[in-house]
């Protein structure tokens, strides 16, 4: 049953390859004229992209990179940068796609298109406060003197700005930032993806971060690629349809949602 299902996927992407080799759109015929993939992400993002402490990059996206272009039969390059500055770099043909905790936007699929969602998430609170942790809604934390920081260019950053008016909203290049500013006390809290929080709890175990219990919004993750290139989009989005097919996706969630062992890599 394996081998029938390791030959199935096989066939199906030689398939798929058959038809990019002869119609190749501009962002396909540039990946496989070269050889390589080159995937935006902006390392700082676990479980979904972050940096070893070799410098290497791992998570949920880099998995998932990695199948593509082994799907595709190219090599794979990282290219990591700002999570703000991933579309720009995307829309100016610097990176061929976006694999970074990208939530899909009417407002951001108006720029590019997107494959997916691989991934449903929401938006989470970490805080030094237990009190602040057990807020169900938004509208307890909405007041002037309440501090709130988020990843700069995010839909955490836009969540606040629109369901938090009232807070202070301090945004940062990168969410290491963001948490060293909770921890030192000069933010009440910090919103972000709800997996990126508590990975963010357990990792600086010890500081009194604390996770809300909600979940505030619907979150789904896609696939950011060029809209110039609808033969690429439909490539990635039969790809994900068969690691979804055979499994592999869910298997790929279990490992870096449900097994903390990859934090020991972490700086």
């Amino acid at each position: 049953m394996r081998k029938a299902k390791a030959m199935m996927v096989l066939v199906l992407t030689l398939t798929l390859l058959t038809a990019v080799t002869a119609t190749a759109g501009p962002v396909l015929d540039r990946i496989v004229q070269k050889g390589e993939l080159v995937v935006g992400t902006s390392g700082n993002q676990p479980p979904l992209t972050v940096k070893t402490k070799e410098g290497k990059i791992i998570g949920v996206d880099a998995d998932l990179s990695r199948m593509m272009a082994a799907a595709m039969g190219v090599e794979l390059k990282f290219e990591v940068m700002p999570f703000a500055e991933l579309l720009p770099a995307l829309e100016a043909g610097k990176i061929d796609m976006i694999l970074s905790g990208m939530t899909i936007t009417p407002e951001r699929n108006m720029r590019v298109a997107f494959a997916g969602p691989y991934y449903i998430t929401g938006k989470g609170i970490l805080t030094k406060s237990h009190t602040v942790a057990s807020f169900q809604d938004s509208t307890q934390i909405n007041k002037p003197d309440f501090i709130i920081v988020a990843l700069k260019g995010s839909t955490s950053q836009m969540f606040v700005q629109n369901l938090i008016p009232k807070a202070k909203l301090i945004t940062t290049e990168t969410l290491d930032e963001a948490i060293d500013i909770l921890i030192k006390d000069k933010a009440h809290a910090l919103v972000a993806d709800y997996p990126t929080c508590a990975v963010a709890a357990f990792r600086h175990s010890g500081k009194g971060l604390a996770v809300g219990k909600a979940r505030f919004t619907f979150e789904p993750l896609g696939i950011a690629l060029s809209e110039n290139d609808l033969l690429l989009v439909n490539l990635v989005q039969n790809i994900l349809g068969m690691l979804k097919g055979t499994g592999d996706l869910d298997k790929l969630m279990e490992r870096w949602f449900e097994d903390a062992s990859w934090m020991k890599q972490l700086p």
